[in-house]
């Protein structure tokens, strides 16, 4: 046996992303990945409330830095993650493909679609002011603007693999909310973690600030009631949350924000919703982003 043929593969460490770096989960606990066959893939950190805890102060201490980045900057930055994803494709094709269970070409096409997502939500930065601000007509010798700014930190519980295509949903929710300006804690699909923990690495290279987007694997039962309590997280996107009963339901986590008044955007009903390949709107940029209104006298 020669040299090169016995050498062992050496397999990935998984890790969460959190203020931009790469820290395990605080409790040190794992749990197995498999396939569509169930055959394993890798050990996911296993996130905790303490994890999503200290995820959500990394997205608020980012806040007023990326909301403060001038709109071109962020669609810069966001064009510079499908910069990096394409040089990556063939990695997360390959990645999703075992994860969803698609078959090569189909994987590729869906990472393609990705990479072409952000470069749309990139172009839109400096441009959904223009349909979201107006200049309001005002009896008197005023000016009266309203603009729109971001609502701040959004949970996002992110699009699972047995509902539709994870990593192209993933991406869907995430691009709107760092473009029009918020910083996102995102729940990864459980049951298909990897390559949105992958994603962490890109967006690593990518000239993101640390902090805009923080990615936690585990149970959705475990971070997104955590997600949805929490006082510091100003609004919640249940896009994978699931029907049913139970702490990861989406029934339980819309009603648990009530105490603190957050914005909440609802799992759609209609299943052609959970479509990730259809063309993107602009309604999830609108979703996340509040109208200041600013009187200015007129000037001499």
């Amino acid at each position: 046996m020669s040299e090169l043929s016995a050498r062992l593969d050496v397999l990935k460490t998984y890790k969460l992303f959190v203020g931009g770096k790469f820290p395990r989960s605080e409790s040190g606990r794992v749990y197995e990945v498999t396939d569509s066959k169930g055959q394993w893939l890798a050990n996911a950190p296993l996130g905790t409330r303490k994890d999503t805890r200290d995820a959500v102060l990394a997205a608020r201490a980012a806040v007023k830095g990326w909301a403060g980045t001038t709109a071109y900057n962020r669609g810069q930055v966001l064009y510079r993650v499908a910069e990096m994803l394409q040089g990556r494709r063939e990695q997360f094709a390959a990645e999703v493909a075992t994860a969803e269970g698609l078959s090569g070409k189909k994987a590729a096409a869906l990472v393609e679609q990705a990479i072409d997502r952000w470069v749309w939500y990139a172009g839109w930065t400096d441009k959904v002011a223009q349909i979201a601000g107006s200049a309001n007509p005002v009896a008197g010798p005023y000016f009266n603007l309203s603009v729109p700014e971001p609502t701040g930190v959004v949970g996002v519980v992110a699009p699972q693999a047995g509902y539709g295509y994870s990593f192209l949903g993933l991406v869907s929710v995430i691009a709107p909310v760092i473009a029009t300006g918020n910083t996102a804690v995102v729940a990864a699909a459980a049951d298909a973690p990897l390559p949105a923990l992958s994603l962490g690495e890109v967006l690593a290279t990518s000239d993101l600030p640390g902090g805009v987007v923080n990615l936690i694997s585990g149970r959705t039962a475990d971070i997104a009631p955590t997600l949805a309590s929490h006082q510091d997280v100003n609004a919640l996107d249940l896009a994978g949350a699931i029907a049913g009963e139970g702490p990861g339901a989406a029934r339980a986590l819309e009603e648990a924000p009530a105490d603190t008044l957050k914005r909440v955007l609802r799992p759609s009903l209609d299943p052609a919703a959970q479509d990730w390949t259809r063309a993107p709107g602009t309604d999830r940029l609108l979703s996340f982003l509040e109208t200041k209104t600013v009187w200015h006298p007129l000037g001499q």
